[in-house]
């Protein structure tokens, strides 16, 4: 579950019931990830609007996947 307060934003883990905050960039790429699944598209959409290195995009988005994934949050396919 993914809710937007006060600017900030966090997740919510229903199994768990722990929460974890979103920072600005983490929120984006969260809303990316809901439009595509496909991490290409979420990669070309960060591309279009973060003003960084595509390597540098790359590396961050596979961090907060991997990140995500770690923490049940996600599932990759």
């Amino acid at each position: 579950m993914f809710r937007e307060l006060d600017g900030e934003a966090v997740l919510l883990n229903l199994e768990s019931g722990k929460y974890y905050g979103l920072d600005p960039v983490g929120s984006r790429i969260w809303q990316f990830v809901q439009q595509t699944p496909l991490l290409r598209s979420v990669w070309q959409s960060m591309q279009d609007e973060f003003d960084a290195p595509a390597d540098t995009l790359h590396t961050d988005l596979l961090t907060f996947i991997d990140e995500l994934s770690g923490e049940g949050l996600i599932t990759l396919q």
